[in-house]
């Protein structure tokens, strides 16, 4: 009876690495918390320039989804061991979201074209910072897809513990990024 319990205790534990990125994703949520927060409290402080996100923000955020559901379907398809598939897919999330990147860039151009400048209202330096430190973090999310492709393209194809969790890891933390532009992109439309 003892030993059932020590291995049931066991598998319920998480693993250290995957505590630790869930960690780094509150630290970042907090982070984005206090920006979010900063833009409601200095809007209401007046002074503020009223615009429309460029149309690029939306197609972006639709770019976004589709490149989370890729590598969601590259995991499923790795796990049943259809391996064509798998690295189809992982290539795919990482074209997707080296567009997303791209179109955010448009986007602050597109911002600049009606007058919204990184330096000029508050309303805009706060698009500008906001959006572009989730671009940071997307980038940072690229190079853990970057580094998964590398894997999947110069390593024998094989599901293996480390293999998997290396790929959860990234996962989730693709998942955290697109949730949280999601979020920021509600947050914006709510302020309009």
């Amino acid at each position: 009876m003892l030993a059932v319990t020590e291995n049931t205790t066991n598998r319920s534990k998480i693993d250290s690495k995957k505590l630790a990125l869930l960690i780094g994703c509150a630290s970042i949520v907090m982070m984005f918390a206090g920006l979010t927060s900063a833009y409601i409290v200095r809007r209401a402080g007046g002074n503020w320039l009223e615009f429309r996100l460029p149309n690029i923000f939306f197609i972006n955020s639709i770019v976004m989804l589709l490149s989370s559901v890729a590598i969601h379907s590259a995991y499923i398809f790795f796990k049943k061991g259809n391996e064509f598939l798998y690295k189809g897919l992982l290539v795919l999330s990482f074209i997707l979201g080296l567009t997303f990147v791209i179109l955010q860039y448009q986007g602050w151009l597109d911002l600049t074209a009606i007058g919204v400048e990184l330096t000029g209202n508050p309303a805009g330096s706060f698009i500008y910072v906001i959006s572009g430190i989730h671009a940071a973090h997307v980038l940072g999310g690229l190079a853990a897809i970057l580094v998964a492709m590398i894997q999947a393209f110069s390593l024998k194809y094989k599901v293996t513990k480390k293999r998997k969790l290396r790929f959860e890891l990234t996962l989730i933390y693709w998942h955290f990024v697109d949730f949280l532009w999601i979020y920021l992109l509600v947050f914006f439309l709510s302020q309009q």
